[in-house]
């Protein structure tokens, strides 16, 4: 049973070993993450960001039950369990599926998760075109097509050259 956890970033590693201890070694924590890369004054600045930012996931067979829940809700670190994730158990699956799908070889969540919006704002984050900002005309399965003032561009549907604004 998949629980959706508020949490304090600075306690995160206590909030783990509070779990591991009440609940024993079979807790899964699941928290997606995303590489920012972006070029600033010659260098490439590498940034790691929390997808959920302040919430994290967890696994354990025993969340069904409420004396479970109301034994780790004073655990150090945990702020609150969102409610009514008992009816949300098949959306939680899915959004967790299409996270580890979408992953790296290195754990990062990749370009492909985020769906391009077509006449959407994106911002380039790398490359000669650092901070300016284009539309999406068109997309096929390896690029996309955009606009960017006066000036048509292609871009790789792969790359982590932009982001969505």
């Amino acid at each position: 049973m998949w629980t959706v956890i508020k949490f304090d970033k600075k306690n995160l590693a206590l909030l783990k070993k509070d779990f591991s201890i009440k609940l024993g070694k079979d807790v899964e924590f699941y928290s997606p993450k995303i590489q920012l890369k972006r070029f600033l004054k010659k260098k490439i600045l590498v940034r790691e960001i929390s997808l959920l930012n302040d919430y994290l996931l967890c696994f354990h067979k025993d969340f069904c039950r409420r004396s479970v829940l109301n034994s780790l809700k004073y655990c150090r670190g945990l702020k609150y369990f969102l409610s009514d994730f008992l009816t949300s158990q098949k959306e939680i699956e899915n959004f967790i599926y299409k996270c580890k799908k979408n992953e790296n070889k290195n754990g990062y969540i990749a370009s492909s998760f985020f769906e391009h919006k077509k006449n959407g704002n994106h911002e380039f984050i790398s490359g000669p075109f650092t901070n300016f900002i284009f539309s999406i005309l068109k997309e096929n399965k390896l690029s996309i097509y955009g606009i960017m003032g006066n000036y048509n561009i292609t871009v790789s549907k792969n790359s982590n050259y932009f982001r969505t604004v």
